[in-house]
Parts: structure tokens; C-alpha cells; sequence
């Protein structure tokens, strides 16, 4: 058995710094630190995406057209297989992501 805490004060050099808490069944399990957004990208695999911290603004595109979510603390956003989106925290925020193993 292994304990991770303080994720609630994590920091990080960079944005989308990460502090991998571990792997289930090919899925790893990150903590991600940021206040910068990400970058545009298509999801090759399903996606979990848990804000801890701070707000994030999901923007994603469905048929062409871009749409925008608020995730505040304790929201979650699931990302199946081919949704393109970006995430733009609104300061810092610390976003737990649960993602299969290499995925882009």
C-alpha cells in the first residue's frame, strides 16, 4: 500500500507538470499542476478528468462547433475516443487525469 498526500498544495516547474500517482490495469493516474492551457487535441483513448483545485474552462468542438464548460473543484469531465478539446484553468488549478498509458 502506498499514501500520496499534500495534492491539494502540489506545484510544479511548469504547466501540465505532472506527479504520477500510479497505474490500474494499463490506466496511469496523474496529478497535473497548471496555469496555463493546454493545447487543442483528439483523445486516442477515454479520458478522466477530476478538477481538485481552482476552475477550468473546457472548450471542446462537437460537428465543428466550440462549446465551453466551467469545471470548479470536485467536477469532472469524461472524454470518450476522438473528443477534440483543450482545457484553460481560470489561475492555477490541479486536475486529477485518469488515461490509458501512453495516450495522447
Amino acid at each position: 500500500m502506498r499514501f500520496v498526500t499534500g495534492l491539494t498544495a502540489f506545484t510544479a516547474d511548469r504547466a501540465w507538470a505532472a506527479l504520477d500517482i500510479g497505474e490500474i490495469d494499463g490506466a496511469t493516474v496523474r496529478l497535473h499542476w497548471t496555469d496555463q492551457p493546454y493545447r487543442w487535441h483528439t483523445n486516442d483513448g477515454p479520458e478522466a478528468f477530476i478538477v481538485l483545485t481552482g476552475s477550468v474552462d473546457m472548450h471542446w468542438r462537437k460537428d465543428g462547433v466550440e462549446a465551453i464548460e466551467r469545471l470548479n473543484a470536485g467536477d469532472a469531465c469524461f472524454a470518450e475516443i476522438g473528443d477534440e478539446h483543450v482545457a484553460h484553468p481560470v489561475g492555477e488549478a490541479r486536475i486529477l487525469v485518469v488515461e490509458r498509458k501512453g495516450s495522447v
